[in-house]
C-alpha cells in the first residue's frame, strides 16, 4: 500500500461518522458536571452537620437526623446527593468493566447487575428520605419519657 492508496483526512472516501446518540460523550460529560454538583452536596452536607454550632458529631442522633428529615430542603438536598452519587459511582463502574472484562456477555451481564443495583439502592434510598416517619420507635418498649421526641411525638399524637 503506497501513500497515493490512503485516503486524505476529510475526504468524501471515509466511511461517515454514525450520526446517532452518543452514550459515552453523554456519559463522559454526566461525570464532569455531578462531579462538581456531588462537590458542592456534599461539602454542604458536611458543614451543617459538623461545622454549624448546632451540629457536631456529638449532636448528631436520631433526633437531629428526624429534624433534618422533617424540612423538605433537606430531603431534596439527600435525596439529590444520594442520586447524584450512586448514578455517578454506576457510571464509573460501568466505564471499568467495559475497559477491563474481555467476554462480551460477562461484560454485558456485569453492566447490568451494576444498572439494577444502583436503581434499587436509588429507589430504597429515595423510599428511606421520603417516608421517615420520626416517632415510629417513639413509642413502647424502649420508650424514654425523658425525651424530647417523645414530647413531640407524644404533642403529635394527641
Amino acid at each position: 500500500m503506497t501513500t497515493a492508496d490512503l485516503a486524505a483526512p476529510r475526504s468524501p472516501q471515509r466511511p461517515s461518522r454514525n450520526k446517532g446518540l452518543n452514550l459515552e460523550k453523554w456519559g463522559w460529560l454526566y461525570m464532569r458536571v455531578s462531579g462538581v454538583l456531588l462537590i458542592v452536596l456534599i461539602f454542604g452536607h458536611l458543614f451543617v452537620n459538623l461545622m454549624l454550632p448546632e451540629g457536631g458529631v456529638h449532636a448528631i442522633d436520631f433526633a437531629f437526623v428526624a429534624g433534618k428529615f422533617a424540612s423538605p430542603f433537606w430531603q431534596w438536598w439527600d435525596v439529590l446527593m444520594l442520586w447524584l452519587a450512586f448514578i455517578h459511582g454506576a457510571n464509573g463502574m460501568r466505564t471499568i468493566v467495559n475497559d477491563y472484562v474481555q467476554g462480551k456477555t460477562v461484560r454485558t451481564a456485569l453492566v447490568w447487575v451494576i444498572g439494577v443495583v444502583a436503581a434499587l439502592m436509588i429507589v430504597l434510598g429515595t423510599l428511606v428520605v421520603f417516608t421517615f416517619d420520626p416517632c415510629a420507635g417513639v413509642f413502647g418498649a424502649f420508650e424514654n419519657p425523658d425525651s424530647v421526641l417523645y414530647e413531640v411525638c407524644r404533642a403529635a399524637a394527641e
